[in-house]
């Protein structure tokens, strides 16, 4: 059945409109304590990458945490600076390669790699939300993942539109990802990165009746922090903005390479590339800094900029610059009521008689065999 939706577009030819925010859920908790980890894996290296996860995990869960919130593409890269070789019309093998490589450090959805993340939030009994980069079929995916106390999967959101280049490695997801679950801490969900400047995906969240909104991304420009102000105050909901903190640094015999052990060295606070990675490759790299010089292991690739955000658009957590740290806050849940006192953007303040949004939630699938 088609119902009306208020919307700042309208959109034509989709299928379906979404259903009406269910008022009548709310959070058995008066307070939420949340932590966004502003870290960076071990790119290219799962295993490794897994555990730098669990190990945050746990330490946020020690810290009270109920929900931990991990930066796009932590398992296992976000590929700053690489292309993978490809130029318009052209292809090369080492590019291939890498993406052979890229492919071996993703995540499938089921897998043991996944079921490592369920154990991880069970065991520190957390809500756990995740950027990975998810693998299925021949395709990889810039995905969202949110995990119960449980373990269990609430939901698997795909990057709508990869960016720039990231579209020649990642495909794009679909309506079906739009998704906020219902959880004991609120209605919890998000969009990745610049996903975040589409109107209509955060008009669609805004009517699933979205709480706690969470935001990985990899933009450290300071003009992003108002993006994350702006959407809080725009959606009445807490914003939760998680990016990596992540430098060149090239450490091929550090010790988190050598080992799966955790130790607070400097070379664990930020990301150990492998040593051959093109870009910054010791012998003849592919690319350099804006200035023309070589890049060197001290170079920041992300200055992350981590934060939280209120229903009003004012901060609960300041943003963090130029450090591996874990940012926490306390979410009052009954500042989400008092925001909409003279604010709701699918309510009070919408207009579904002028504008309306059509979203598809069907799956994006390319052969479809009847029966």
């Amino acid at each position: 059945m088609l119902q009306t939706v208020a919307g700042p577009l309208a959109l034509q030819h989709y299928t379906e409109l979404l259903p009406l925010a269910n008022d009548d859920m709310s959070p058995n908790q008066d307070t939420v304590k949340v932590a966004a980890v502003q870290a960076a894996p071990v790119a290219f290296d799962l295993p490794r990458s897994l555990t730098k996860v669990a190990h945050f995990t746990a330490e946020a869960a020690k810290a009270g945490a109920d929900l931990v919130v991990f930066p796009e593409g932590f398992l296992s890269a976000y590929p700053w600076r690489y292309a993978f070789d490809a130029t318009i019309g052209a292809r090369e093998p080492r590019g291939r390669q890498w993406f052979a490589k890229y492919c071996d450090a993703a995540v499938a959805i089921p897998s043991p790699d996944f079921d490592s993340l369920a154990r991880t939030a069970k065991e520190n009994h957390v809500f756990l939300s995740l950027g990975i980069i998810e693998k299925e079929g021949g395709t990889l995916y810039c995905t969202a993942v949110l995990i119960d106390r449980n373990g269990t999967l609430l939901y698997r959101h795909r990057k709508l539109i990869p960016t720039a280049a990231e579209r020649l490695v990642w495909g794009r997801g679909s309506g079906d990802g739009l998704i906020v679950a219902d959880t004991e801490i609120g209605k919890v969900g998000g969009l990745i990165c610049w996903e975040n400047y589409m109107p209509a995906a955060r008009l669609a969240l805004y009517q699933k009746g979205i709480e706690i909104y969470i935001a990985p991304n990899a933009d450290d420009l300071p003009c992003w922090i108002a993006t994350m102000q702006h959407i809080a105050k725009e959606g009445r909901c807490f914003v939760i903005n998680s990016n990596q903190f992540c430098k060149v640094s090239l450490f091929p015999t550090s010790p988190f390479q050598a080992t799966h052990s955790f130790t607070n060295t400097p070379d664990h606070q930020v990301s150990d590339f492998p040593s051959d990675y093109p870009p910054f490759a010791a012998s003849n790299p592919s690319d350099c800094k804006p200035d023309g010089s070589a890049w060197t292991a001290d170079d920041v690739l992300s200055h992350g900029g981590s934060c939280i955000v209120g229903p009003l658009g004012m901060f609960i957590a300041e943003p963090v610059w130029d450090t591996e740290e874990t940012v926490y806050a306390e979410l009052r849940m009954g500042e989400l009521t008092e925001a909409k006192m003279d604010f709701d953007p699918v309510g009070s303040y919408s207009r579904p008689d002028v504008f309306q949004l059509r979203v598809n939630t069907s799956p994006g699938t390319s052969v479809t065999f009847d029966a």
